[in-house]
């Protein structure tokens, strides 16, 4: 009897999974209505504190070193405060990775040589070998890293990015068959190619973030959202997406809809650029 798991299977998986999330990304977000609600954007750390529950934030930089910023919208507020309850009654912790982002956070990070050497690795890997184009790597960085303000949750305030901590061991984080920000065939998150517990504790935590609203992206393991064009076309409600790509004034929270949010926020010789840079520190 073959080994179903093989370089080629995995191949293919990814492949498949990937092409499925750039028609998601293209043909179902950005064409979806978005009619925006307009409701400030309310500090996590602060709304935890309040509510007594206990919330990890992640403490290190965001990209080109800027902080952090852990906001969701008004609205959801109550269903994260409820998660969060819940996994402290199940003896976990909420770890929140990623909040909202600018445009300048967005733009950056697929290019931040974590990231983008990372996914480059895995499409070199997918093409045997060979050099992508540039046209090909914005394919596959945009299922991954939203590469248009208008299907990027995290600049519309909406989206989280969250680990799972053991309430009792609060630097041991729960199996989910790898870490935050994988970029390989364990990324979709009902991939195959996690453990048995790995893929329960994806789909208890999944369930759970569903019963307090927030949809999980079926491309990534740790992305979960509400109130977007995400959770509209997910869930076939055939409502306009409430929240879209905003800017908020830090002072007031107050949000802004961004100009021209269906605009690609790098070009095709920038993704060049970064290509050459990456084969370059490849090189070493």
């Amino acid at each position: 009897m073959s080994n179903p798991d093989t370089d080629a299977t995995r191949r293919a998986y990814w492949t498949a999974q990937l092409e499925a999330a750039y028609r998601f990304m293209f043909e179902a977000v950005l064409p979806y209505p978005v009619a925006e609600c307009g409701e400030p954007l309310v500090p996590l750390q602060q709304a935890a504190e309040m509510a007594e529950v206990l919330v990890q934030f992640a403490e290190r930089p965001h990209v080109r070193g800027l902080p952090r910023l852990y906001y969701l919208r008004d609205g959801q507020i109550p269903g994260f405060i409820a998660a969060a309850a819940e996994m402290n009654e199940r003896g976990w912790i909420l770890r929140v990775e990623d909040g909202y982002r600018t445009p300048e956070m967005q733009k950056h990070l697929g290019r931040e040589p974590q990231v983008f050497d990372a996914v480059l690795q895995r499409v070199m890997w997918e093409l045997g070998g060979q050099r992508p184009t540039p046209e090909f790597m914005f394919r596959r960085c945009s299922a991954l890293v939203a590469s248009v303000p208008k299907f990027g949750t995290h600049m519309s305030g909406s989206a989280i990015d969250i680990s799972v901590r053991h309430l009792h061991d609060p630097q041991r984080e729960l199996d989910r068959g790898a870490p935050y920000l994988e970029m390989s065939e364990k990324t979709p998150m009902d991939s195959p190619f996690v453990s048995a517990e790995a893929q329960r504790n994806r789909q208890e935590i999944s369930a759970l973030m569903q019963r307090h609203g927030f949809v999980g992206y079926p491309w990534e393991f740790w992305h979960y959202s509400s109130g977007d064009a995400y959770e509209q076309v997910l869930g076939k409600t055939g409502r306009p997406a409430i929240y879209g790509a905003v800017s908020f004034d830090p002072q007031t929270l107050q949000v802004t809809p961004l100009p021209q949010p269906d605009l690609p926020l790098n070009s095709f010789d920038e993704i060049r650029a970064e290509i050459d840079a990456a084969l370059a520190r490849a090189a070493g």
